[in-house]
């Protein structure tokens, strides 16, 4: 068992976290405060190669695997977990685009998407009443001719009011999840209206939007993937997505951990640093383990992704573990810093603002303990 990264993968890493500490760091708390979209940074990202890391070259992606996607997003939101998300969902919606794109719709959309001359491309399938439950999808697309006319709301769509191009789902068929189908609709589309972003506890600088279609007219050839078909597309890209949540919430955790590391050989008490106090030893040991521990599980459903191995289990077991754990080690780097943790001055009160949505989108951790039990038991 071989545990060594490749040469590639080292360069990856260390660029996407060079990058995070010179582009990122310095100025995500003045993102999250101004609640101000990184759209300069998101289309640096894309001319590095961060936006179409697991893309093929012909398309414009570095075709590094799934395991250097990983690896990058954990260095991006170590910097800003806001362009981190951005990142994850930029690159899920192009690889879904060549999964199940035509010819013609991935020369069209993924170098666009790869290149950062679309600053993010976004992910449209939760509802009001469709978001654990997508066979409760009520957004339409009727046929007529040469066309589709889209009707309907989608919500919590992050950056859907930035991105250059959305895939979004709606139903073409019957009840249930057998009657949905995927598009591609371009931002500016008439008929296509972002809503007002969400005003959020943490990821600021990562809009979140409703998407409203309004007898949206896209042409035929932008169904994405087979009429009728379109579960299957966003379960794919799902399975995909939550390795790049795991990887996010362990970016932050990282953050949170060094923050509190620092803090904690500083911060003087009865005439002695904190950190030579066992229970606060305790807290950044447990934290350091919990942070290895998210990192081998995550690392290794991108692997199994990236060897086209099953890896919808591991997937949803690095997204339930990496989350939950990401979240207590925010807990524990504010707890270190006292009252401080608590004041924005400090970033952990970011982290730990950040942190607290990645255990509910990309499927709660709830929908991801029913999707383990389920291939546990087949």
């Amino acid at each position: 068992m071989d545990f060594a990264l490749t040469e590639e993968q080292v360069l990856i890493r260390d660029m996407a976290r060079d990058f995070a500490s010179r582009e990122l760091a310095p100025i995500a708390g003045d993102l999250d405060k101004e609640e101000k979209f990184p759209e300069k940074q998101l289309r640096m990202m894309g001319e590095l190669g961060l936006m179409g890391v697991n893309i093929p070259e012909e398309y414009g992606g570095a075709e590094a695997g799934s395991v250097a996607t990983s690896l990058a997003i954990m260095e991006i939101a170590s910097g800003c977990a806001s362009a981190a998300v951005t990142m994850s969902v930029t690159n899920m919606v192009a690889e879904v685009i060549c999964s199940f794109g035509t010819e013609d719709q991935k020369r069209k959309y993924v170098p666009r998407i790869c290149s950062g001359e679309y600053s993010c491309a976004a992910f449209g399938l939760s509802e009001t009443g469709a978001g654990s439950d997508p066979g409760s999808m009520k957004t339409k697309a009727a046929k007529s001719r040469d066309e589709w006319i889209l009707n309907g709301e989608k919500l919590w769509i992050s950056h859907g009011d930035h991105a250059g191009v959305v895939v979004v789902w709606a139903r073409t068929g019957g009840k249930g999840t057998r009657g949905l189908s995927a598009f591609l609709v371009e931002q500016g589309t008439p008929g296509f209206t972002p809503g007002k972003k969400e005003d959020k506890m943490g990821l600021r600088a990562s809009t979140t939007v409703p998407l409203l279609f309004e007898d949206c007219r896209i042409p035929a050839d932008t169904l994405l993937g087979e009429e009728n078909a379109g579960f299957k597309v966003a379960m794919m890209a799902l399975d995909g997505g939550r390795i790049g949540i795991a990887s996010q919430a362990i970016g932050i955790a990282r953050a949170a951990q060094h923050e509190a590391v620092e803090y904690a050989k500083e911060r003087q008490q009865f005439s002695k640093p904190i950190s030579s106090f066992q229970a606060v030893q305790w807290m950044l040991a447990d934290n350091e383990t919990a942070i290895s521990a998210a990192e081998s599980l995550t690392l290794q459903a991108a692997w199994l992704k990236q060897a086209k191995k099953p890896f919808t289990r591991q997937a949803s077991m690095s997204k339930v573990f990496s989350t939950e754990m990401a979240n207590e080690v925010c807990a524990k780097a504010v707890q270190i810093h006292g009252g401080y943790g608590y004041v924005k001055e400090y970033p952990v009160e970011r982290h730990y603002r950040d942190v607290r949505v990645t255990t509910i989108y990309e499927g709660t951790n709830q929908v991801q303990r029913v999707v383990i039990g389920r291939e546990l038991l087949k």
